[in-house]
């Protein structure tokens, strides 16, 4: 674009201060911009433009056009265009990865894994959009048939957090664009360039103008008028539990559906027969990937009483273990994304103090930058506010149990319900703890499965609902309609 500076891939530019609607890049309309800043030096590192009200409008209006075309478009060239897309994102990961490491602050492996995966969603939708199925049903009488459509919702709004905007970006939009929907994605204030990059691919791909539309932007100068506007048909949100209210609030005004992936406070239960080998390393790791700013990071661990001292102090050295340092160094942490939320988490420390919790390992660092020691507790009681509150960085509680059905208590102890992992070699008790617990998704001698095809991203009380990513995906971007046909007596 002449006289607009870009920041340059592969064979992708992302201009600098400009919105993607319908199709092109241009200025917010009040003209503000957002500094993108990297997380290890507070240093910006390129201007996104700053979306308001008036730029959701036009992005609705661009939406809901394309979706006019699109939704009647064969499934197979959908299909066809997402493969082209997914493969543009393949071929651009490293480019795409150091947007997204530089942009969150974590290590630039962890973020070509997230962008490897993000591909590999869009593959998945890309393959299954057409294969979206409707139903012939029995009747009672001869002279009728009955069968079911499953079809697009409309103008999708889709608000997504910053820890993994790739993959966040995915899980919503690959779905909703495979059934035949048009997006309007308002990625983090914190983190809108791998979308942006992802977007821009998408434009490469062949995806028609206003199919997908992009909204950096703050939540209540995007955000609100998004997911109250008259025109959108559907709301997806990942973010907070206090947020997700909100916007149900603003799906009930409108009557629409609403996907939400909020908050975790996800266990890792250890009975005494487990793997330790295999087990510590990836305990250690669900609290220190992406500095614990995941809402399934593994922020609770429980220990059966004869296995307990061991697990908490080799779970402990292995966290001391960990080196922290900017995306660039590619070592195992980074810092937190900014001061906003150091405040937080170095906040849930001082509360763990005055609970009375025991602090094993970590803390902060002294160290230019938003840092935080990956930090261990233990001594702590199930009403603790650091033990039932998610504190969304690399801090873990330690609690012991004895036998399956205090483990499942403990496990069922907090408000939330996103994924627990199980550690055992005896099949029947992990079976029966996995039907016992109140979770959306359960994991047995491993955390945080992304090696099940189609493996479905469920939640269960304060950590939402849907069906996030997985298998039964494009049922949550349609609507079934039933249709029955008399049949003329003479034909």
């Amino acid at each position: 674009m002449k006289g607009v500076n870009t920041h340059r891939m592969t064979s992708v530019q992302i201009p600098e201060n400009r919105l993607l609607v319908g199709g092109k890049w241009q200025p917010a309309s009040a003209g503000a911009t957002l500094p993108v800043l990297d997380p290890a030096t507070q240093d910006p590192f390129h201007h996104a433009a700053r979306a308001t009200a008036p730029d959701v409008e036009a992005a609705v209006a661009a939406a809901s056009d394309a979706f006019a075309v699109w939704s009647r478009t064969s499934p197979s060239e959908r299909g066809a265009v997402m493969r082209r897309w997914a493969d543009l994102v393949y071929a651009n990961v490293e480019e795409l990865a150091r947007l997204e490491a530089q942009d969150v602050g974590k290590p630039l492996s962890d973020a070509r894994g997230n962008i490897f995966f993000a591909a590999s969603i869009l593959e998945y939708f890309a393959g299954a959009a057409d294969k979206l199925l409707g139903a012939t049903l029995p009747a009672r009488s001869e002279d009728r048939f009955g069968y079911t459509l499953r079809q697009p919702l409309g103008v999708c709004a889709q608000i997504i957090a910053w820890n993994v905007p790739a993959v966040l970006m995915m899980a919503d939009a690959a779905p909703a664009i495979a059934a035949g929907n048009a997006v309007v994605l308002k990625p983090s204030e914190n983190a809108p360039m791998s979308p942006l990059g992802i977007a821009a691919l998408a434009k490469e791909a062949g995806l028609p103008d206003g199919v997908l539309n992009v909204l950096p932007g703050f939540g209540d100068e995007v955000g609100v008028p998004l997911t109250s506007h008259p025109g959108v048909s559907h709301i997806s949100f990942v973010g907070s539990t206090a947020t997700g209210r909100a916007i149900m609030r603003s799906a009930a005004a409108n009557l629409i559906p609403v996907k939400l992936e909020l908050g975790g406070k996800s266990p890792n239960v250890v009975f005494a027969d487990a793997d330790l080998e295999l087990a510590i390393p990836v305990i250690a790791e669900s609290i220190t990937d992406n500095a614990g700013q995941n809402c399934y990071a593994g922020s609770r661990l429980l220990v059966e009483d004869a296995i307990y001292d061991e697990v908490v102090e080799r779970v402990a050295a292995q966290l001391k273990a960990v080196r922290s340092g900017p995306w660039h160094e590619d070592l195992d942490m980074g810092p937190l994304i900014n001061k906003q939320q150091y405040e937080r988490v170095t906040g849930y420390l001082d509360i763990a103090a005055g609970e009375g919790a025991r602090l094993v390992a970590g803390g902060p660092q002294e160290q230019h930058g938003h840092y935080v020691a990956p930090t261990l507790y233990d001594q702590v009681s199930p009403d603790m506010r650091i033990v039932r509150e998610e504190v969304f960085g690399p801090v873990m509680t330690a609690e012991r149990f004895s036998g399956v059905s205090q483990a499942v208590e403990l496990v069922n102890a907090t408000p939330y319900g996103l994924l627990a992992a199980v550690w055992t070699n005896d099949l029947s008790r992990a079976l029966r703890v996995s039907r016992e617990v109140v979770s959306g998704q359960v994991t047995v001698n491993e955390f945080a499965n992304a090696f099940v095809i189609g493996f479905p991203f469920n939640l269960a009380k304060d950590s939402g609902f849907s069906k996030g990513g997985g298998y039964e995906s494009l049922k949550e971007f349609t609507r079934e309609k039933a249709v029955s046909v008399a049949l003329r007596a003479d034909a």
